[in-house]
C-alpha cells in the first residue's frame, strides 16, 4: 500500500509540474488575447486588467480592414513556404549523402552546419545586404526567401541527419539488390520511411521563416515587407497601438498553431522515430 501511494503521489507531483510549466508558456499567449478582445479604450487602462471588462473584434476589423497588413501576410507566407521547399530540396539529399556514406568530408559538412548555427544573424546582416544589393535583390521576395534559406538549410541539415541516422544502411543494399539504381532507392524507399522526419523539418523551417525578424527589417522596405515588420510599426497619436498590434500578433500565430495541429501525427511518429532499436 505504501508503494502505490508514493506513486500516486509521485504522478499527482508531475502532472502538478507539468500543468504549472504548461500555464507558464500559456500565460502570455493568453494575455496577449485578452487584450486583443478589449475596447481601445480598456488597452490603455491603469491599472491593466487581465480580462476585458466587455468583448470586443474593434481591434481585429481595423487591422483587416487595411490593406497593408493582408500583404504582408500574403508575402510572409509566400517567403516561408518557398524557404520550406528550398530547404528540404537542399538538405534532405545532403543529409543522407552525409549519413550513410561516411568520410571525413561528409563529417566536416555536418560539422561546419553545426558551426553555422553558432554564428549571430546579426553579424550576416550587413553582408547579406550587401550581396542582395549587388544583385538588384533588395525589397524582393526571391532575395528574402535566399536569406531566410540560409538560416534554416543548417537546421534542416541537421535535423534530417538525426533521423537518417536511424535507417539502416541495409534497407538501401536491399533495393539496390532489386533492381533500384541509388536515386529510386532514396525516393522509393527511403523518403517515405522518412516521412515524420520530413514533417517535423519542414515544421520547424516554415516556423523560422515565418518568425524571423532582421532579415526581414534589413533586406526590405515595401514590397517585401512581412507581417513582423508591419506589427511592429502599430503607431498611434499615444504611442504604441497595442489594441491592433496584439490583434494582428494573434491573427499572426494561427498559421503556425494550425499546421503544428495538422502535423500532430507526423511529429509524434517523429520525435519517437528510432526510439527503440532491435
Amino acid at each position: 500500500m505504501t508503494d502505490v501511494y508514493q506513486r500516486d503521489i509521485g504522478k499527482v507531483m508531475i502532472n502538478a509540474f507539468a500543468l504549472l510549466l504548461v500555464l507558464s508558456y500559456a500565460l502570455p499567449y493568453v494575455y496577449l488575447l485578452m487584450t486583443s478582445l478589449k475596447p481601445a479604450a480598456d488597452v490603455q487602462q491603469i491599472p491593466p486588467r487581465f480580462f476585458p471588462e466587455t468583448i470586443s473584434l474593434e481591434n481585429f476589423n481595423t487591422v483587416l480592414g487595411t490593406a497593408t497588413l493582408p500583404k504582408a501576410f500574403l508575402n510572409s507566407l509566400v517567403v516561408a513556404i518557398l524557404t520550406t521547399v528550398l530547404s528540404l530540396v537542399l538538405a534532405v539529399p545532403a543529409a543522407y549523402v552525409a549519413t550513410q556514406y561516411r568520410r571525413p568530408i561528409t563529417v566536416l559538412f555536418l560539422l561546419f552546419a553545426l558551426i553555422t548555427r553558432m554564428v549571430p544573424a546579426v553579424s550576416l546582416g550587413v553582408p547579406l545586404f550587401q550581396l542582395l544589393k549587388t544583385l538588384g535583390l533588395l525589397d524582393t521576395t526571391t532575395g528574402l526567401v535566399l536569406a531566410h534559406t540560409s538560416t534554416a538549410v543548417p537546421l534542416a541539415l541537421l535535423l534530417m541527419a538525426a533521423f537518417f541516422e536511424g535507417i539502416p544502411k541495409e534497407l538501401e543494399d536491399a533495393a539496390r539488390m532489386d533492381g533500384c539504381t541509388r536515386f529510386q532507392a532514396f525516393a522509393k524507399i527511403i523518403l517515405p520511411v522518412m516521412k515524420s522526419g520530413i514533417a517535423i523539418t519542414a515544421l520547424f523551417s516554415f516556423i523560422t521563416s515565418w518568425n524571423e525578424f532582421l532579415y526581414a527589417l534589413l533586406l526590405t522596405s515595401e514590397s517585401a515587407k512581412t507581417a513582423p515588420i508591419v506589427i511592429a510599426e502599430y503607431n498611434s497619436v499615444y504611442g504604441l497601438a497595442w489594441g491592433p498590434m496584439t490583434a494582428s500578433a494573434i491573427l499572426y500565430s494561427l498559421p503556425v498553431i494550425i499546421v503544428t495541429l495538422v502535423l500532430q501525427k507526423q511529429i509524434i511518429g517523429g520525435l519517437t522515430f528510432g526510439a527503440v532499436k532491435g
